[in-house]
């Protein structure tokens, strides 16, 4: 089996628990369980994620057991050794292309099955792969028809154990590659296309992928460990309008050889290394690829495949925009636009009320908002958003009912048309909060109605049961916002405040791009542009120019970026040329497929009609990127005997299907335990290796027999189901609220309290409830108060703040944003009042807190 040992680069993946051996076919092996105490293996949380590569398996089996031939058999997988990877990466500002050549060798002593696993990253997409031995050649197509080669194509079995061993929840791409014999080598070929992320300094990121660089691949026997030999060599070619100046890497680089004078081209490669010995001290290879001048906006032309049809996605010139405001911090507490709308479940109503006080009350001044209990009527409690105000906000608090409805989501969908219809408040971009109790049953219809809106507001879902995190997870990604999986009602404050704080980052609002270009040519955004960018997000976006230019003189075209910021219209205007470059690789135009098939792909889905399915598909095999309507087959063809010369010579090779697709990875439940001892008679290994299929069926019917009885026909692979939305495991949610809950419920009772008395601008009265929240007599309160002191409410919102400050009870996580508001409600008031007024504060309540606090 298969055993990693390493480190994430940064803390973003989460290893999940310790998983279950399973059989080949994912049930337990009935009393065979007994047996397999010592043939457990060691592997890290990371392990599947991080290598992968080429698999095989063999026979291991349990001396204890004494079931089948006096032995247990299980067909575990291991990898098989890589001798050399040879990898040219194409960067083109923030998008990369990159192919690749690994060589591997079945360095044991018997043949082995092997299939090839590849984890496919959030931004990236293949579209070629080939296999070479000196036996066969695979090639991976791309098809029509799904269900006709899902059913054609035998040896399913292979991918399905794969799906059922790993830990590794997420895409892969797999193909099953057929019999390795001892001492051969297999080479593999692969191309894929990915979105880099940009840096906050400008700087494009790419890390090599661990599958080409498996540089922690233990093999763990005994508690010993054997390093892979192999050998890397690695080319990146970088290209930008802007400039290439300067590259930073966490390995040895030659030096950059600038192939343009404007320095717009560069190379560097890495020096060929041997990684036999001790792996590298560092992580993952990284290059950091620094450009000149990064500005908020970028735009670079990739030229066209000139055999493609003129018009078409492949044919016209692509612009890849990069869009990345500089959008200053916003001071806490201060005015701010927005406008925000609750979506609540009614029947888990009750329980997140008190959440919905916290989120109510650290709302900021000059905002938007409406609730929404989503019942019959599917209507807000307001007609449209109403501005944040104190009148406003007990009206709100007024009208949510105190007990829910049994209708559980089945309302969601007419709820949230019902939002999209209801006009947005200028300047005010529009972000969803969505409470879900469980999966609604029209997800998929859900899922088409958010995308439609995705560019004109985000969504921040809050599930209570793990089989919405798929529909969470994918259209909070969607529109850009987060998922939280809330495991119990007392964190629930803490998740949603989390998402608030998120959703209060400043935003740069009504953004559009305008173009000049010459007579006869215009673009077409694919996708749309977003209509709000919050800070620290950047947007690759895809413009294709078509038609022909009528003035063949100019030879630059102008795109213009518009947005508000703080109520201020900022205008950027940029140059490009019109005459395409790239080298051919389509790295810009595949991404574009990518893009709209991801935006087609829940129309088509949801039953809108043929068309959006028709037009996915076109993109898919145009383009070589896969989508639910098209499926990868393997094509394996014999290689010739280059010494028959026989008539029989001149027939082509025939050529069989073999699996060969992209698969979702479910984290089946694997031990962490290691093997002890393993023996394996030479004479019954030759006699398994000999009789595979025989062996391989019989193992099959054994396991099954528990549940169902024995099965008398090889098992057909289920047919497809098409869905956009993928599994996902909720350890990978942004906010699992397990991990937040620090305060006890009668601690987060008393703060509710005093929370349910703060107005709407930051402020609290003077009043009996007050004085019981802090536990003083209310006329003790009065007479302590400064006299220089003549607004109340200024004295009683010291009090309220010092007292969340007390005896180091302070409320960060619940009270930060209400606070900020507090404080800065007091600044604006009376500054000069407040050192006296902290003093007779800490005096009253026994506490000391700092002036800082008030920031004086």
């Amino acid at each position: 089996m298969l055993g990693v040992e390493s480190r994430p680069l940064q803390s973003r993946d989460t290893p999940g628990d310790n998983p279950v051996l399973m059989n080949r076919d994912s049930e337990p092996l009935g009393l065979l369980w007994l047996h397999m105490k010592n043939l457990l293996v060691c592997r890290s949380p990371e392990m599947w994620r991080q290598s992968f590569g080429l698999l095989g398996k063999s026979y291991i089996h349990d001396t204890t057991g004494s079931f089948f031939l006096g032995k247990w058999l299980h067909v575990p997988l291991y990898p098989v050794s890589l001798c050399s990877a040879v990898v040219d990466v194409a960067i083109q500002d923030y998008v990369a292309d990159v192919a690749a050549e690994l060589i591997y060798q079945n360095e044991s002593q018997t043949s082995t099955e092997v299939l090839f696993v590849f984890p496919l990253g959030h931004h990236m997409a293949i579209y070629s792969f080939q296999a070479r031995s000196e036996d066969a050649t695979v090639q991976a197509v791309l098809q029509d028809e799904v269900q006709q080669l899902h059913e054609a194509t035998g040896g399913w079995e292979n991918l399905e154990y794969l799906q059922n061993q790993s830990e590794y929840p997420g895409e892969v791409f797999a193909c099953f590659l057929g019999t390795l014999s001892p001492g051969r080598e297999v080479v593999v070929t692969l191309r894929y296309v990915q979105e880099l992320p940009r840096e906050p300094d400008g700087a494009a990121r790419f890390v090599l992928p661990r599958t080409l660089h498996p540089y922690t691949t233990h093999y763990l026997w005994n508690c010993h460990t054997s390093k892979l030999h192999y050998s890397l060599l690695l080319t990146a070619s970088l290209q930008s309008s802007r400039g290439v100046v300067n590259v930073q890497a966490n390995f040895a680089l030659t030096p950059l050889i600038y192939t343009a004078q404007d320095h717009s081209t560069a190379q560097a490669s890495l020096l060929q290394v041997s990684l036999a010995g001790s792996p590298p001290c560092h992580d993952d290879l990284e290059l950091l690829v620094y450009y000149g001048d990064p500005t908020t906006v970028s735009a670079v032309v990739e030229k066209g495949d000139p055999g493609a049809p003129p018009g078409s996605l492949l044919g016209d010139p692509m612009v890849l925009v990069t869009l990345a405001p500089s959008i200053p911090e916003a001071v806490p507490g201060q005015r701010q636009s927005g406008e925000f709308i609750f979506l609540l479940n009614t029947t888990f109503l009750e329980h997140v009320q008190d959440s919905l006080l916290f989120l109510l009350k650290s709302l900021p001044l000059g905002c938007y908002f409406n609730i929404y209990c989503y019942e019959e009527t599917s209507v807000g409690i307001y007609p449209q958003s109403v501005e944040y105000t104190q009148d406003n906000l007990t009206e709100a608090m007024r009208r949510i009912p105190s007990t829910g409805s049994s209708l559980g989501d089945s309302n969601l969908l007419e709820t949230l048309r019902s939002v999209y219809n209801t006009p947005r408040p200028r300047r005010h971009p529009r972000q969803l909060f969505i409470f879900m109790a469980g999966l609604p049953p029209d997800e998929e219809a859900i899922a088409a109605e958010v995308c439609r809106h995705r560019n004109s507001h985000r969504c921040f879902f809050f599930c209570f049961s793990e089989d919405s995190a798929a529909l969470a997870m994918a259209l909070a990604k969607e529109t850009g916002g987060e998922a939280a999986y809330v495991s119990s009602c007392g964190s629930m404050s803490l998740v949603v405040l989390k998402c608030l704080k998120q959703a209060l980052k400043p935003a740069a609002e009504g953004v559009s791009l305008s173009w000049t270009l010459p007579r006869g040519l215009e673009v077409e955004v694919l996708g749309g542009t977003p209509q709000s960018i919050f800070q620290g997000q950047h947007n690759l976006l895809y413009a294709q120019i078509h038609g022909q230019a009528q003035d063949t003189t100019v030879s630059k075209g102008v795109m213009t970026l518009q947005y508000s910021l703080d109520g201020q219209d900022v205008t950027y205007t940029i140059e490009f040329p019109l005459c395409p470059q790239g080298d051919g690789r389509l790295a810009g135009h595949r991404l574009a497929a990518r893009c709209l098939l991801k935006r087609l792909l829940p129309e088509a889905v949801s039953g809108s009609g043929e068309e959006p399915r028709h037009r996915a598909v076109e993109i898919s095999l145009t383009s070589g990127i896969i989508c639910p309507f098209t499926s990868y087959v393997g094509v394996r063809t014999p290689q010739r005997v280059t010494w028959y010369q026989r008539p029989l010579a001149l027939l082509p090779p025939h050529q069989s299907l073999i699996p060969c697709q992209i698969i979702e990875l479910r984290a089946s439940r694997i031990s962490s335990c290691f093997p002890k001892s393993i023996w394996v008679p030479p004479g019954w290994l030759t006699a398994a290796r000999a009789s595979w299929l025989a062996l391989r069926q019989l193992t099959h019917d054994i396991a099954a027999l528990p549940q169902r009885g024995a099965c008398s026909k090889a098992c057909k692979p289920p047919p497809p189901f098409f869905s956009s939305l993928k599994y996902v495991d909720r350890m990978e949610f942004g906010l699992y609220s397990s991990n937040l809950c620090r305060w006890c419920p009668e601690a987060v009772a008393k703060c509710q309290d005093l929370v349910a008395l703060q107005n709407a601008d930051g402020s609290w009265a003077l009043s009996s409830g007050l004085a019981s929240v802090l536990e003083v007599d209310e006329d003790e309160i009065k007479g302590k108060m400064p006299d220089e002191v003549i607004e109340p409410s200024i004295w009683a919102t010291v009090l309220a703040v010092t007292w969340l400050h007390r005896h180091d009870e302070y409320y960060q996580d619940l009270c930060e944003l209400l606070e900020a508001k507090a404080v800065t409600w007091l600044c604006s008031q009376a500054v000069s009042q407040l050192d006296k007024c902290l003093e007779t504060a800490n005096t009253l309540l026994g506490s000391s807190v700092k002036p800082s606090v008030f920031r004086l």
